[in-house]
């Protein structure tokens, strides 16, 4: 018997009441009220009873199956579900229908739905995929989480996929959802999609699209680490790098120049902007898509790994009414989470946060944005001219890349303003002739500075397959420390399981070094020392270094020592 039948034909069986009071917990008390209200406003009993909370909505629905002589579902199994049962229906229907094809066998194809009477959805899989419909209820929510993880099978599978002929379908218009795809868009639009859903999947930073002689390699970076994704024979790499070029409305004839774009997609309803960069080389066009995620919480900076004395100072520093406070390192070092974090600390009714940046990494309520844009010179330097005539507390710019944008800034601060901003150098000694080199003045730099937070990202070992250990003599010795001064220290080699898929390692916490601006570092700067000789000074008062704190958390297990070596330089005499 065909569900339609089946169901048609159980419509005059037990009445869903009686079984009820069977199954679950109701009493007879609550079902006569329930028939009462249902005879006086109307409506369907099984609501009437969810909106009195006599009854679980799971225990309506298994009610209902009983009533019909339909299989309830329990509990599905998405690992074992087959991705390419869903491969002709859209995973918009299927989430909107509440519908998963669970099995197929002999021409029947078997379904989970949450609602059996919905007759228009098994009509339409039966046209979909000419298979008769034998149907299974399950729960909402049940249903629900077995699509996301069936479709994510299903898209992720399609990065090993691609063929051999590309059609051109370009239609680009506002955010584009990577999980809308239908059999019908191009492979190489479901390759880019793809590769952009499993690098969001797996918490990569970036993409990397690298074209060799003979080949083309697709890497992800990965908690700061480069892994090799795919590699494939190169004829496939002009026509991705031309949709890619073109999801950020980029040239995609000129081929002999670097380009910059943006794009801005969508994922299981995520808003996700990506910065796209590529460069002309020698055996074709190099593409970078760095990823983030718009409207993250921004991360109060203990959860970002601040603590102790460290702490302390950030918040007596960004307490200060005037000044510049700068954070450095490396590109992708979390310089930007810092500063929002430090802005989320200051941020409250009473002061006029401003901010420019490129781009706004994280939305903060109460904070006023601005976003760079070059096309129209909205260029840092600009904005922050219009900036101080509106009179704010503190300003926070993205990074000072020139000179321009670090004389205003140093004018800011000197005017009764507190900036935050970011630098590009080693480590904090290396900031105040870093800004010499811009042109500003020694004795701007010196009276404007109140400190700098030098920060690495270091890779977590992973807690589920780290093994403890005893470092050897030469470990030691390249961390730069003897075995008693790491006496009662826990240290873990990085072994690798499914949990952080074989690395050892899960997650990123920051290292850092603080230096404090005082009057002596002042008069180096305003002699113009270099990075060494203010270094020395600021260990001298106390500093510990960048090196040092990594040291401090290989101790406390919280990283290994093969990382920090890599992520970090030793210090120099």
């Amino acid at each position: 018997m065909m569900a339609t039948e089946k169901i048609h034909a159980a419509q005059s069986r037990q009445k869903i009441g009686e079984i009820l009071l069977r199954t679950t917990s109701l009493t007879g008390p609550q079902l006569k009220e329930a028939l009462e209200i249902q005879a006086r406003e109307g409506g369907v009993l099984g609501e009437i009873l969810l909106r009195k909370n006599f009854v679980m909505p799971h225990e309506i629905l298994k009610a209902l199956c009983a009533q019909l002589d339909l299989p309830f579902v329990e509990d599905l199994k998405p690992n074992d579900i087959d991705a390419e049962l869903v491969k002709n229906i859209p995973i918009n229907y299927a989430k909107t229908k509440e519908v998963l094809p669970l099995a197929r066998y002999d021409g029947t194809l078997m379904v989970a739905v949450s609602n059996p009477f919905n007759m228009t959805v098994i009509e339409d899989l039966h046209v979909l995929t000419g298979c008769q419909i034998q149907i299974m209820v399950s729960t909402s929510a049940r249903i629900q989480d077995a699509i996301n993880r069936v479709y994510e099978r299903a898209t992720a599978n399609l990065i090993t996929d691609i063929k051999d002929e590309f059609e051109e379908s370009y239609d680009l218009e506002g955010p584009i959802d990577i999980l809308d795809a239908s059999e019908h868009d191009a492979p190489v639009i479901k390759f880019v999609n793809s590769a952009i859903f499993r690098a969001v999947k797996e918490r990569a930073s970036d993409i990397h699209v690298e074209p060799y002689e003979k080949e083309m390699v697709i890497r992800f970076r990965i908690d700061g680490v480069l892994y090799d994704i795919l590699r494939q024979p190169k004829r496939p790499h002009s026509a991705i790098i031309s949709r890619i070029k073109v999801m950020g409305v980029l040239d995609i004839a000129e081929k002999r120049l670097p380009q910059d774009g943006r794009i801005k997609i969508k994922l299981a309803g995520k808003d996700i902007d990506i910065r796209l960069s590529t460069i002309p080389t020698a055996h074709g066009e190099r593409a970078v898509l760095r990823l983030l995620e718009q409207g993250e919480k921004a991360l109060e900076l203990p959860q970002l790994g601040f603590s102790g004395d460290t702490l302390m100072k950030i918040e007596r520093l960004i307490g200060m009414k005037h000044g510049i406070m700068l954070v450095t390192g490396p590109t992708g070092h979390g310089k930007s989470t810092t500063l929002t974090a430090c802005l989320t600390k200051l941020n409250n009714p009473e002061r006029c946060i401003i901010t420019v940046e490129d781009p706004i990494e994280y939305v903060v309520s109460g904070v006023n944005q601005i976003q760079v844009n070059a096309k129209i010179d909205l260029t840092f330097a600009r904005a922050l001219r219009s900036i101080l005539r509106q009179n704010p507390d503190v300003i926070m710019i993205g990074e000072i890349r020139d000179r321009e944008t670090a004389e205003i800034a140093v004018n800011a601060s000197l005017t009764g303003h507190l900036v935050l901003s970011t630098l590009h150098t080693n480590d904090s000694a290396g900031a105040p002739p870093r800004l010499l080199d811009m042109g500003v003045e020694p004795f701007l730099v010196a009276s404007s500075l109140l400190g700098i937070i030098a920060q690495r990202l270091i890779r977590k070992v992973c807690l589920k397959c780290r093994l403890e250990y005893e470092p050897t003599d030469v470990e030691l010795e390249e961390l730069g420390v003897t075995r008693a001064q790491v006496k009662g220290g826990h240290f873990y080699k990085a072994v690798g399981c499914p949990s952080c898929s074989g690395s050892g390692y899960s997650g990123r916490t920051v290292a850092y070094e603080i230096m404090v601006i005082d009057d002596e570092i002042r008069q180096l700067i305003v002699k113009e020392s270099d990075g060494g000789s203010i270094k020395k000074k600021a260990v001298e008062k106390g500093m510990k270094t960048l090196r040092e704190d990594g040291v401090a958390k290989v101790m406390n297990g919280i990283t290994t020592i093969e990382e920090l070596l890599r992520a970090t330089q030793a210090d120099e005499e």
